[in-house]
């Protein structure tokens, strides 16, 4: 009893505590990124003005707009949400990308095999089977880590090689949609279809409720306590009493099953299938996103807008200032860099023996 009362007040004033100099680090990578950016396309002879104008004005300047970028954004918060709690628990999870695939696989082979259902049940199981997929994917680098001591990056990368080969190999043989040479699966059905409100994505509002929810947990429960506690130092967690590899293995399955209903909800409510274009990259930008949210659930979803503008008015930009799209990538690249340049400098400066995951977000 006494545990859990010393542990409730330190919990409220951890998330009492507003350090507006570490909020400050991503505004201010974002601008510099920019303006190193615009500096580039200036010596292309373009003009880095009307290039920008031209890049937000089709993300934010319409509702059509603003409901592409939401589209855009809504596997990003989930990504970013991914990568964040397995940082929060000192785990650095890069195999976002092929938990993500696995969802969508898995949530497109719904899609079409159950179909018949009603929505209201249809969705909800091709979700569930998405976040069931990834998290079985995850569950494998947390298992490794926790009871043999591999370390989390080697085998996500290695898992996403694979599940990246699995998922090819069955959208282009056993799930491809019939008649076609390309590799991807059949369109899935209506009633699996998640709905539109307008212009604006349904996906994006369950993004949001759940990175308010993970927000919850992490900072308000006994769950959450453990999992930051763990990632902070794992032998005062031990001699804390708190079970170590158990909360290892639980992070990164939550962190596999969030990744893996983005990938769900970019089947379900924005290509209606799988199709390995679709999804290229999206694990690997929630590293940046996360980054750039300070590793903070509710940050997280401000970051995902801007990066999903970014995304959606690339392609307006190479039309109308001649950029090409191309330098979205080069600007996620310059932010991650700025972002975690004192993370890094941190991490070199400290002779203690600490990860450099450990603590993450405070």
């Amino acid at each position: 009893m006494s545990d859990t009362k010393s542990t409730k007040p330190s919990l409220e004033n951890s998330n009492k505590k507003f350090d507006v100099g570490s909020w400050l680090i991503p505004v201010i990578a974002v601008f510099v990124a920019l303006f190193i950016g615009g500096i580039l396309i200036r010596l292309q002879g373009l003009d880095p003005i009307v290039a920008y104008r031209s890049l937000f004005k089709t993300a934010f300047g319409s509702i059509e707009g603003i409901g592409a970028t939401l589209g855009k954004s809504t596997p990003l918060v989930l990504a970013g949400l991914a990568v964040a709690v397995g940082l929060r628990a000192g785990l650095f999870n890069i195999g976002a990308q092929g938990q993500l695939l696995s969802g969508s696989l898995a949530a497109a082979w719904a899609g079409v095999t159950f179909d018949g259902l009603p929505g209201y049940i249809h969705i909800p199981v091709a979700l569930i089977i998405g976040a069931f997929f990834g998290s079985l994917v995850a569950a494998i680098s947390g298992l490794l880590k926790a009871y043999r001591g591999v370390h989390e990056v080697i085998t996500t990368i290695m898992l996403n090689s694979i599940v990246m080969a699995v998922a090819d190999y069955l959208a282009s043989g056993r799930l491809r949609e019939p008649g076609q040479f390309l590799t991807r699966t059949s369109e899935i059905s209506e009633e699996a279809r998640l709905p539109f409100f307008g212009s604006f994505p349904s996906g994006f509002f369950f993004a949001v409720f759940l990175g308010v929810f993970i927000w919850w947990v992490l900072g308000r429960t006994t769950s959450g306590f453990r999992i930051e506690t763990v990632g902070r130092n794992r032998h005062a967690a031990w001699y804390s009493g708190i079970p170590v590899k158990r909360t290892v293995v639980s992070a990164m399955v939550i962190s596999g099953a969030i990744a893996g209903l983005g990938g769900a909800i970019e089947t379900l409510g924005i290509t209606y299938r799988y199709e390995p274009a679709f999804n290229l990259g999206l694990g690997f930008d929630g590293i940046t996103i996360a980054l750039l949210g300070r590793v903070q659930p509710i940050g997280i979803i401000p970051g995902a807008i801007l990066i999903g503008g970014m995304r959606a008015g690339a392609a307006n930009m190479q039309f109308d200032a001649g950029v090409a799209p191309e330098i979205v990538d080069l600007l996620m690249a310059l932010i991650l860099l700025f972002v975690t340049a004192p993370l890094i400098t941190r991490f070199f400066k400290n002779s203690s023996n600490k990860s450099m995951t450990s603590g993450w977000g405070n």
